[in-house]
């Protein structure tokens, strides 16, 4: 709207809307907790329903529904009826995920919205990845954690592709924030999905340096700890509460165990002898 407009002028008021019958909610005889509607939304809603009970599919009911949104990001059927309305006129899928990125700016933790840009990129294909990888960097640069947005990104680098720069990313907001849980969790899912990266086999001595600079320097961050138990989940069934349980078998296993215990005698000093006699005491069949 320009500077003019931006009084809402009701639908009862268009003339471009003079044919429709709004159909009003029908909230019972006597509801229990009646909602206090805005007019402006009551009326929208209204004309929302005529239009969808019809069956409309045009532009004017795109419009309508962009108004709709405006007032109640999350409503479902409005956000499905807008899909139906888009396939329906053949419209301009590219100018619909510019529109609907500025309405996830706005409501970065609206579930309904995420689900409409996913859809979205599932139409219009690879060639958007780069831009909706993007997209999801401006969420967290606002919210680091927002798991809609840390959602959408790993489904787009599995569905669309990317991948050639994901762990580069994943290292820029370690060094930002080496407490970022968020960040450890893309990491894992990076050198464990990436078609680039040859799998957790040829990551993991690699990763295991990395997690355990990272402890050295913050043994209080649960984070790097975690994932170093990620790195060697199928050799270790816990490590929890500083104690080590080790399944039977190879020679990983003793090397993972000799290393926690080896770091545990740094960052834990009051409990220096105990970690030196566990590190020597490992059972034979580890060592």
């Amino acid at each position: 709207m320009s500077s003019d407009e931006d009084e809402w002028v009701p639908f009862s008021r268009r003339p471009e809307w003079s044919d429709v019958k709004p159909v009003p909610q029908d909230d019972g005889l006597h509801p229990v907790v009646p909602i206090a509607y805005r007019d402006d939304f009551r009326e929208t809603m209204d004309y929302f329903r005529a239009v969808y009970l019809s069956g409309e599919r045009s532009q004017r009911a795109l419009n309508l529904s962009a108004e709709a949104i405006s007032m109640n990001p999350g409503n479902y059927t409005v956000w499905y009826f807008r899909r139906l309305v888009l396939e329906a006129i053949n419209a301009d899928l590219n100018d619909e995920m510019e529109y609907t990125n500025c309405v996830a700016s706005r409501n970065s933790k609206n579930y309904q919205i995420w689900h409409h840009k996913r859809w979205l990129a599932e139409k219009l294909g690879p060639e958007v990845a780069q831009e909706e990888l993007e997209f999801t960097k401006k969420i967290f640069a606002i919210d680091a954690k927002n798991y809609h947005a840390w959602s959408h990104r790993q489904w787009v680098l599995e569905a669309l592709g990317g991948w050639q720069n994901e762990l580069d990313y994943c290292n820029e907001l370690l060094k930002n924030d080496i407490f970022n849980n968020s960040a450890w969790n893309q990491r894992y899912f990076v050198i464990t999905r990436s078609p680039l990266l040859g799998g957790l086999q040829s990551m993991r001595e690699s990763e295991v340096s990395y997690a355990v600079e990272a402890i050295l320097s913050n043994p209080e961050n649960e984070s790097p700890w975690r994932y170093l138990r990620g790195l060697y989940k199928e050799f270790v069934s816990s490590i929890e509460a500083l104690r080590i349980t080790l399944p039977e078998s190879s020679s990983t296993s003793s090397s993972l165990a000799k290393t926690v215990c080896s770091i545990l005698e740094t960052v834990d000093p009051i409990r220096l002898n105990y970690w030196f006699w566990r590190r020597n005491h490992l059972p034979s069949e580890v060592c």
